[in-house]
């Protein structure tokens, strides 16, 4: 499924591919997404986006996603959903509709990670329920761990880490390398090393979700075609080629 971010890293820079090649890349990364990716899942819904499908990694078991997921992975920061399933851990990682997974992303359980509908994570935000060593017996695996919630709209900032134990109530915004210890309550915007609350979110504005973008999937799916066929209709295979030899011409 093309989707805006497919338009916004058309516009970061500039995709030489003709038109028709970058559809034979599109249905490569769809047989990609069925064949390799989605049987990692335990489930996997309707519509994935999945920006560089490589750089995916799906390891253990128990991890489901919603409808409409977007995954933006890249060479040098792979998206990882990690379980630990061994003696007496079960993790699940549990992830609604509509959202949005930027580069360098991680996200491990070893009890739960429930996450709601339309949140979404910027580069290298990483979530985690456990501690991942005992604190007294370092050779422990795990540690203590304790589930983690994410209700539904939260935004986490570029390089944000979310500890075990935390609920983080809806709408929230986690803002850029904070690092969040204890419950964050709905409507808020929290900052620093630890959290705190910095600004209340106004109740009188509108707060417009993924799920409000991916109302009409069809629609979008044929404009951002559209889009695709317009900004791409001047590129030819000799000038890919090139620019695949000479990055700077890439611009």
């Amino acid at each position: 499924m093309i989707l805006l971010e497919t338009v916004l890293e058309i516009k970061i820079r500039r995709d030489n591919r003709p038109f028709w090649l970058k559809r034979i890349h599109w249905w490569f990364d769809q047989k990609y997404i069925k064949n390799v990716l989605a049987p990692q899942f335990e489930n996997l819904g309707d519509g994935p986006l999945v920006l560089g499908v490589k750089y995916l990694h799906i390891n253990g078991e128990g991890i489901s996603v919603g409808d409409f997921a977007t995954f933006i992975s890249a060479p040098d920061s792979h998206i990882h959903l990690t379980t630990w399933n061994a003696d007496k851990h079960n993790g699940k990682i549990e992830i609604g509709d509509y959202c949005l997974f930027s580069p360098g992303v991680r996200v491990s359980a070893a009890t739960k990670v429930k996450i709601g509908n339309s949140c979404m994570f910027a580069n290298s935000a990483y979530i985690s329920d456990s501690d991942w060593h005992g604190i007294y017996d370092r050779a422990l695996p795990v540690g203590q761990s304790k589930e983690v919630v994410l209700e539904d709209n939260v935004w986490i900032g570029d390089g944000a880490i979310v500890s075990k134990g935390v609920t983080i109530g809806k709408n929230s915004i986690v803002g850029a390398r904070t690092v969040v210890i204890k419950d964050v309550p709905a409507n808020v915007v929290v900052a620093g090393n630890p959290a705190k609350i910095v600004k209340e979110l106004d109740s009188e504005e509108k707060i417009v979700s993924r799920a409000d973008m991916f109302s009409s999937p069809k629609e979008l799916d044929d404009l951002y075609l559209e889009i695709d066929r317009i900004s791409l209709k001047k590129n030819t295979l000799i000038r890919w080629i090139k620019s695949k030899f000479h990055p700077s011409s890439d611009q």
